[in-house]
């Protein structure tokens, strides 16, 4: 017998809660927890006119008691709003015109298993917003997305592909104290032991 996927639904009114309750209660995929029952949830589902602080708050507070996978039905979305919910980390977000069952069921599945779902046009419109944070914010700063400076993470791929200091250092016209400067800057930064530990940190969470 399939397991049960256990998702928590919060609904800013009862109209909104029982409708997607109705579509979703019949579905063998999934099962909706009480608030009692919340810390058994895998996902938590927010249903929304749209994504204003009010959800915004809704969202913050679900990942602080815990629920990592979350995903967003709203009725409006606006292209300026698309960051922010990615930056609580929402998995999944939905048009409510286009939360059939069906739907919302392959959506909830795909966050429980770590994967994302956004609709094909706000998702280009979210890596152009990427783009522009990056080229107008980030950039001029010398700063990733990754948390690591542009130079941090050239000198991390050279140690990756086996260049000692003195070589790193020619090879991008750096002195080999600033190398190793760098080294410990990342090291310290992020708790690491050595700079074999900083490589398959880095490897392991796709910054290099």
């Amino acid at each position: 017998m399939m397991e049960r996927l256990p998702v928590l639904l919060h609904a800013r009114d009862p109209i909104s809660y029982a409708g997607i309750k109705g579509q979703l209660a019949p579905r063998p995929e999934v099962r909706i927890v009480s608030n009692d029952e919340w810390q058994s949830a895998q996902v938590a589902l927010v249903v929304t006119d749209r994504i204003d602080e009010t959800a915004i708050r809704a969202l913050r507070g679900l990942r602080a008691r815990g629920i990592n996978r979350l995903v967003i039905i709203a009725t409006q979305i606006e292209e300026s709003e698309l960051v922010a919910v990615v930056e609580i980390g929402v998995a999944g977000l939905v048009r409510r015109a286009e939360a059939t069952a069906e739907h919302l069921v392959t959506v909830l599945k795909s966050a429980a298993a770590g994967d994302g779902a956004v609709p094909p046009d706000l998702l280009g419109r979210l890596l152009n917003q990427v783009g522009q944070l990056q080229r107008q914010v980030l950039g001029p700063r010398g700063l990733t997305f990754s948390g690591l400076a542009e130079r941090e993470v050239q000198v991390l791929r050279l140690v990756a592909d086996g260049f000692d200091t003195e070589e790193i250092a020619q090879k991008l016209s750096y002195s080999q104290r600033t190398v190793k400067n760098v080294l410990h800057d990342v090291t310290s930064r992020l708790h690491l032991r050595n700079r074999s530990h900083a490589v398959a940190y880095a490897l392991k969470h796709g910054l290099i």
